[in-house]
C-alpha cells in the first residue's frame, strides 16, 4: 500500500472512532435524560447505510466521513406530536440541555484515559533523553549541554524520555528560557537554562529543540551500503550493498552525515568515491540525481546505510499493571489538555505563530505514521487527538458544543432564552470564524507537504 492510501486509511479509521466516540456521548446522555433521539449518524450528506434499531432511532452512514451528528425531537426544527413533547430537546430543562451538549467532549475526554490506559498496559517503547549530535556554535552548546548528557528535567518537570523533553519544549513557548536539569556524568546532576528569546515553534519541525541546536543520541549509521534504490544513481554507479565508502573526491568520509551532506550539495555533479569491497578498494564514478524539495534542490543517490541499533541501556518501557495504569493514564490526560489549552491561549495571544495549525492532511500523516510503527503509537495518537477534538468543541464558538454552553449559561443568569435573532447572528460569526481558522490550517498543510 502506498503511503498516501495508507495515511488516508489510517485516518478515516481515526476519524470514525473518534466521532462514534463523540456522537455516543451525546446520543448516550440524551437517551438518558428522556430525550427521543432520531437519528445517530456517523458522516454527513447522503445516507449509504441506515438500520432502524428497537429504541426507535435510525442508525446510519453517511457519504462524507468528516463528522457525524445526533439528530434529537425538537420543536424548534420540526412539528411534534403533543404525546412527544416531553421527549423534545428544546422542552428540557437547562441543566439537562447542557449535560447532553457536553457529554460529547466529556466522552472523547473519557476516550482518551481509556487510549492512554492501554498504552500503558501494553508498554511504551522509548529512548532515554540522552543528548547526541550538538552543534558547537548552537545556543544550547554556549548555555553548556554536552553530547552524552542525561535531561532529567525540563521546567522542574521530570522527563524518561524524549517524548516528554518535547511536551517540555512545547510548553515552554514564549518563555525567556527553560531550565533543564541534567546528568553530566553518573551521580552529577547539574543545572541548564537555555534561553530562549529568539527560539519559536516551527511546524517543519517535529522536535522543537532541535532549533536550539541539538539532538536526540540515535543509532549509529555507518558510511556502509545496506540497500540500493532499483534505478538510482547509486545503482548505475555501480555501487552494491556491503560497499564501505572511504572517501569522496579524495576527502575522507567519516561518517554516513558527511556523505549524505556532499551527496545533497553535489545534484548531478560527477563525485569521485574511494569504497571498500570484499577487502579491496575500488574507485566508483558517482552522479547524484537531482531533487526538488520545497525551498531548493539536493542531490539523491539512492542509497540508505547500515544502521547499528542503540544499545539498550538507553531503551525503555513504560508498563504498568491495570490499576496502575488508570492513575498514569489519568495524569497523561491532564498533562495533553494542559498542553493543549496553553497553546490554544499563545495561539490567540500571537505567542505562538499561526503556521503552527495543522489540518486534515497532516492529521492524516500523523495516522499513518503512527498505525505504521504500531497499536501501541496508534493508540497514543487517537489519545492525543480526542483531547484536542474534545477541547476544540468546547471553544465558545456558536456553531461549536462549547458555544452552546456558552448560550444555555446565559440562560441560567437571565432566565430566559437567548433571542433566537442574537443567536442566528452569533452562529454565522461562529461558522465564519470556524472557516477562517480550517482555510488557515488548510493553507499550512498544502505548503508543508
Amino acid at each position: 500500500m502506498s503511503a498516501g492510501l495508507w495515511n488516508l486509511a489510517s485516518f478515516l479509521i481515526a476519524l470514525i472512532i473518534l466521532i462514534a466516540v463523540h456522537e455516543w456521548g451525546h446520543f448516550w446522555v440524551a437517551r438518558r435524560c428522556g430525550v427521543k433521539v432520531l437519528r445517530f449518524s456517523l458522516g454527513f450528506g447522503k445516507v449509504l447505510w441506515s438500520k432502524k434499531g428497537s429504541d426507535g432511532t435510525e442508525y446510519s452512514l453517511s457519504l462524507i466521513p468528516l463528522g457525524g451528528y445526533v439528530k434529537m425531537l425538537d420543536e424548534r426544527v420540526e412539528s411534534v406530536p403533543d404525546e412527544l413533547r416531553a421527549q423534545a430537546f428544546n422542552n428540557q430543562s437547562v441543566a439537562k440541555r447542557a449535560a447532553i451538549v457536553a457529554a460529547g467532549p466529556l466522552a472523547n475526554f473519557v476516550f482518551a484515559v481509556v487510549a492512554f490506559w492501554l498504552v500503558f498496559l501494553l508498554g511504551v517503547p522509548g529512548v532515554k533523553p540522552v543528548i547526541g549530535e550538538i552543534s558547537p556554535t548552537s545556543i544550547a552548546y554556549q548555555a553548556g549541554l554536552r553530547s552524552g548528557m542525561q535531561i532529567l528535567q525540563v521546567n522542574q518537570q521530570a522527563v524518561t524520555d524524549w517524548e516528554g523533553v518535547s511536551y517540555g519544549f512545547v510548553g515552554a513557548a514564549g518563555q525567556a528560557e527553560i531550565k533543564l536539569t541534567v546528568e553530566s556524568e553518573p551521580g552529577v546532576q547539574q543545572q541548564i537554562h537555555l534561553p530562549l528569546a529568539d527560539w519559536k515553534l516551527s511546524p517543519d519541525e517535529p522536535l522543537p529543540f532541535r532549533i536550539l541546536g541539538f539532538s536526540p543520541l540515535g543509532p549509529e549509521i555507518l558510511p556502509e551500503v545496506a540497500k540500493l534504490t532499483p534505478g538510482g544513481a547509486g545503482e548505475k554507479a555501480g555501487l552494491k550493498a556491503g560497499d564501505k565508502i572511504l572517501s569522496v573526491d579524495e576527502r575522507p568520509v567519516t561518517d554516513w552525515q558527511q556523505f549524505a551532506r556532499i551527496i545533497q550539495q553535489s545534484p548531478e555533479i560527477p563525485l569521485q568515491l574511494q569504497v571498500s569491497r570484499d577487502s579491496q578498494t575500488i574507485s566508483v564514478t558517482l552522479t547524484p540525481a537531482r531533487k526538488e524539495t520545497k525551498d531548493r534542490v539536493v542531490g539523491f543517490a539512492g542509497l540508505m546505510p547500515v544502521v547499528k541499533p542503540l544499545p539498550e541501556k538507553y531503551l525503555t518501557e513504560t508498563r504498568y499493571g491495570p490499576l496502575d495504569a488508570v492513575s498514569h493514564a489519568l495524569k497523561r490526560t491532564a498533562e495533553v489538555t494542559k498542553l493543549t489549552l496553553d497553546v490554544v491561549g499563545k495561539l490567540l495571544t500571537g505567542t505562538i505563530s499561526a503556521d503552527n495549525l495543522s489540518g486534515p492532511i497532516s492529521i492524516a500523516k500523523g495516522a499513518g505514521d503512527s498505525a505504521g510503527f504500531g497499536l501501541v503509537y496508534f493508540l497514543g495518537f487517537l489519545g492525543l487527538i480526542s483531547v484536542n477534538l474534545g477541547i476544540m468543541n468546547l471553544l465558545p464558538l456558536p456553531v461549536l458544543d462549547g458555544g452552546h454552553l456558552l448560550f444555555f449559561g446565559i440562560e441560567a443568569l437571565l432566565r430566559r432564552p437567548v433571542p433566537a435573532k442574537v443567536q442566528d447572528i452569533a452562529y454565522r460569526i461562529g461558522a465564519a470564524l470556524l472557516m477562517c481558522l480550517m482555510a488557515i490550517a488548510l493553507f499550512n498543510d498544502f505548503t508543508r507537504f
